[in-house]
């Protein structure tokens, strides 16, 4: 790995197709950042990306990448790890990829602790097909296909990933640059699995859930007496109904990835081909 890489070596020669002003520029540019800070280049970085406004950032960032089917993004980013551990493998994805068709991979994802980064754009609404209400938009939250609202509660995707024995769950938005890059970082630091979910707002089809609301609304807890390794003070954080938090909400420092309590090593590119040593009988007795 180079140690003189630039957050714009990740940039690829593709030129964003996003809406002017969406927050997905400043989460992309945040994730470069924090990779290029980490000590990655693009020949050892594999980014992974579902469907959404969201799944286009493969294209944009240059390292090894793929677009996966909708909901799915993650367990392809887990297969890549196994494949090769030294790969650093990084997924996006939306909040409707992945806390609606995507959720039960999440919650799987999240129990297995591989050491891997899941940055989540949430900007509470469906912005690829045009503004329906997503999971984590807000039980009044007025759409074309929702008029009175979805009337559900939302979504808390911190609280699922708590939940679900997650070791590392942070929570960032896209136009603090600084800070976004600076979380992201730590999630990539992590011995484990590093979520993050994104504050991204949607300026075409979410005018509720704006920069402004967030500028006004954001606590960041690096300005507070929380304590990240406390998972009772994350849980607590995590239920508050009436704030919005930016930072490491909840970090297990003993935290063992997947890959080392499984003794999973190397790549499978250096497997010697040929069948395992009396694969081939074990396969005739079950034929």
């Amino acid at each position: 790995m180079s140690s003189d890489v630039r957050f714009t070596d990740f940039k690829s020669d593709k030129q964003p197709t996003w809406c002017p002003g969406c927050g997905d520029f400043g989460t992309m540019n945040g994730m470069m950042k924090a990779l290029a800070e980490t000590g990655n280049d693009p020949d050892n970085t594999f980014v992974v990306a579902g469907i959404g406004c969201s799944g286009k950032i493969g294209t944009y960032m240059h390292s090894y990448a793929l677009h996966g089917v909708h909901g799915r993004a993650l367990p392809v980013g887990i297969g890549v790890k196994m494949a090769n551990p030294d790969l650093e493998v990084m997924v996006a994805g939306g909040d409707g990829d992945g806390y609606s068709i995507g959720a039960g991979h999440f919650i799987h994802a999240v129990r297995r602790n591989v050491d891997m980064s899941y940055v989540v754009m949430d900007n509470r609404i469906y912005g690829l097909t045009k503004g329906q209400a997503s999971p984590t938009s807000r039980e009044d939250f007025e759409t074309g296909t929702t008029p009175d609202g979805p009337q559900q509660p939302p979504v808390n995707p911190k609280a699922l990933a708590l939940a679900s024995g997650a070791t590392f769950i942070a929570q960032s938005f896209s136009s603090n640059s600084q800070r976004h890059a600076e979380i992201v970082q730590q999630a990539i630091e992590h011995d484990g699995f590093g979520f993050v979910n994104v504050y991204s707002p949607c300026v075409t089809f979410n005018d509720v859930d704006t920069y402004d609301y967030f500028r006004d609304t954001i606590v960041d807890l690096d300005e507070t007496d929380h304590d990240s390794n406390n998972r009772d003070q994350a849980k607590d954080k995590i239920l508050e109904s009436d704030k919005e938090y930016m930072g490491v909400l909840y970090q297990d420092e003993d935290s063992v990835p997947f890959e080392k309590r499984e003794g999973v090593e190397g790549s499978m590119a250096e497997i010697p081909d040929g069948a395992p040593e009396g694969a081939m009988d074990l396969v005739r007795e079950f034929y």
